[in-house]
């Protein structure tokens, strides 16, 4: 399943140099001038986990397959964007698209980079993107809201839900708070999601620091920390510059590069960790001779639906899945032995899979 994050910023806040690092490719041009990045560039990652390598060694597998995280770079946005200012209304689209938008901002200061509004201010830059995103919103909503009340005069029911979300919506964004802030129950969450705007998306603010800060971050991160909090939102510091020379390192001179600059672990790890939380995501495993394998769901979900992750067939004709919690597999060495000591479970449709579940399927289509 993984996820997909939109990386989403002003022009020349360095969104391009971190999607290459993060993907370990250069498959983005990363210039200093705006809108360098025309279509979305795409990358996979694979999610670091050690526990997926413990469990194939304890499995004997021959394979290890982690899961993917998906990073979208999406062009700079600038003021105007929802008017169709720079490029406009076509990577408004694109951020439609993603389940997580990753705010990238910048805080640091070099001379030799422009900023495109003349000064480096993340508050500023934050309001200026967050502004444009909810005038695009608005404008949906102003769109549907013609055509719901035609429908709820007729006495369409769904209609009359929907139009009462669209203006509720509307009234907050017209008063400057995203969609994401809005109050509602469960029973409207289907519909509200319908809606598709893009200030509903959960945001994760990526500070952008000079090396020096990497590791404590710098007064431009503190001021968008306090911003995050203040919204219920993730935030990770990150230097780009660094997660770049990263990229270049085998996994022994990362290790001795990260500790002479006080970091215990790379940015990537850090922005998945914020991800999976903000999404409320949790791993599960597959193990076998073949392969030992890492698929990622949502937290609630129920074995049938995990099931229908690896393939709809086994969602479709689930019968039970086969269920040895991680730490039981770890400690007692294994399938066989967690069986023969009873904490192998046999679990049924109503089973809400937990996270470092090891599974397997019986299904019958």
């Amino acid at each position: 399943m993984g996820f997909k994050c939109g990386i989403v910023g002003l022009p020349n806040v360095g969104k391009s140099t971190l999607f290459n690092a993060l993907t370990e490719t250069a498959a983005a041009a990363a210039e200093n001038f705006p809108f360098c990045t025309i279509e979305p560039n795409v990358g996979q990652v694979p999610v670091p986990d050690p526990r997926l390598q413990r469990i194939a060694e304890i499995g004997k597998s021959a394979k290890i397959i982690p899961t993917d995280l998906t990073f979208v770079d999406i062009a700079g946005l600038v003021k105007g964007a929802a008017e169709g200012e720079g490029l406009g209304n076509k990577f408004l689209a694109h951020i439609r698209e993603v389940d997580a938008v990753i705010h990238l901002v910048r805080c640091f200061d070099d001379g030799d980079i422009t900023h495109v509004a003349g000064t480096v201010d993340p508050i500023a830059d934050i309001e200026t993107i967050d502004t444009e995103l909810m005038l695009a919103d608005l404008e949906s909503l102003e769109r549907r809201e013609t055509a719901l009340v035609k429908k709820a005069r007729g006495g369409d029911k769904e209609a009359k839900a929907m139009l009462d979300l669209v203006q509720r919506a509307a009234a907050l964004l017209r008063d400057g708070r995203p969609a994401r802030a809005m109050e509602r129950d469960g029973s409207e969450e289907a519909l509200f999601q319908q809606m598709q705007l893009l200030t509903a998306k959960p945001v994760l603010y990526l500070c952008n620091v000079d090396e020096a800060s990497a590791a404590a971050g710098n007064a431009l991160s503190a001021q968008v920390k306090e911003r995050a909090e203040a919204e219920g939102a993730e935030f990770v510091v990150i230097s780009a510059a660094i997660e770049s020379e990263i990229a270049q390192l085998d996994a022994g001179e990362r290790a001795d590069y990260l500790a002479e600059l006080g970091l215990e672990e790379t940015g990537l790890a850090r922005v998945i960790r914020a991800g999976y939380h903000l999404l409320d995501l949790i791993t599960y495993f597959t193990v076998g001779p073949k392969e030992a394998r890492a698929w990622t769901i949502s937290r609630g979900m129920k074995a049938p639906q995990a099931a229908g992750v690896i393939h709809s067939d086994f969602e479709r004709g689930f019968i039970r899945a086969e269920t040895i919690a991680y730490d039981d597999f770890v400690t007692l060495g294994g399938e066989v032995p967690a069986k023969e000591a009873g904490k192998m479970r046999q679990e049924g449709k109503d089973y809400v899979v937990a996270d470092g579940d090891i599974m397997h399927f019986r299904f019958n289509v």
